[in-house]
């Protein structure tokens, strides 16, 4: 057995997590409080900043902020099938959830729903990473995955290098939702969060139907200058 090596340090790692060793986890991790909105700073824990607060955002949680070093990492969960950190930030992030609720920030979902891929991508690619990590996630906090009632029915281009508006139109009407859908709060999986266009898309098919969404990542890309 080849010996368990932090990815980032080459290190020895002694825990029985893979992936990253304590050190370059904690210095991938937030190290102050963020609005949960932007993902800009703040002072104290708080759920928004005060000019999220005027606009009401979906609430982002993650253990990371993508360009602090975790980033390559992560995507080569999606485009190398590497999933090595997935169980290390999957914990970095049910730790940080059980921060925010115990601070009365966030209120835990009913169910995880994980934003699907279309069938030719999930048959190209041959998994889907949200549903992975949305896997993961409902093991360690006992909540249900729902994966059946949420579907991609476009075949959308690739979102990365398309503008936001491009990204927009891409996304239109792209995702349904059954009508048997009957949860009042949920949390939608995913690995990445960057523009937040997917996850606002798939958010409107909640909304109309008045349930509560809040988006679970393993990083996230804030916007150029949010810090």
């Amino acid at each position: 057995m080849l010996p368990n090596r932090c990815l980032m340090c080459h290190q020895h790692i002694v825990s029985d997590h893979s992936g990253l060793c304590a050190v370059c986890l904690k210095a991938c991790c937030y190290q102050t409080e963020i609005c949960l909105g932007c993902g800009k700073e703040l002072t104290l824990p708080m759920a928004l900043c005060g000019k999220c607060m005027l606009s009401d955002p979906i609430l982002v949680i993650a253990p990371c902020r993508y360009h602090d070093g975790i980033g390559h990492w992560v995507g080569q969960i999606k485009y190398q099938a590497q999933f090595a950190v997935i169980e290390v930030l999957v914990e970095a992030l049910v730790l940080r959830l059980i921060y925010l609720e115990r601070l009365g920030l966030v209120e835990l979902p009913q169910v995880l729903i994980p934003v699907p891929l279309h069938r030719n991508r999930l048959r190209q690619r041959g998994f889907n990473q949200a549903w992975i990590i949305a896997k993961a996630l409902s093991k360690r906090l006992n909540i249900p995955l729902i994966d059946d009632m949420l579907f991609r029915v476009r075949d959308t281009k690739p979102q990365a290098g398309l503008s936001g508006k491009l990204r927009r139109k891409n996304l239109q009407s792209a995702f349904e939702l059954t009508d048997e859908f009957n949860w009042q709060r949920v949390a939608l999986i995913d690995d990445v969060v960057t523009t937040g266009t997917t996850v606002k898309e798939i958010a409107k098919l909640f909304q109309y139907k008045h349930v509560q969404v809040q988006v679970w990542c393993l990083a996230r890309a804030e916007a150029p200058g949010v810090k």
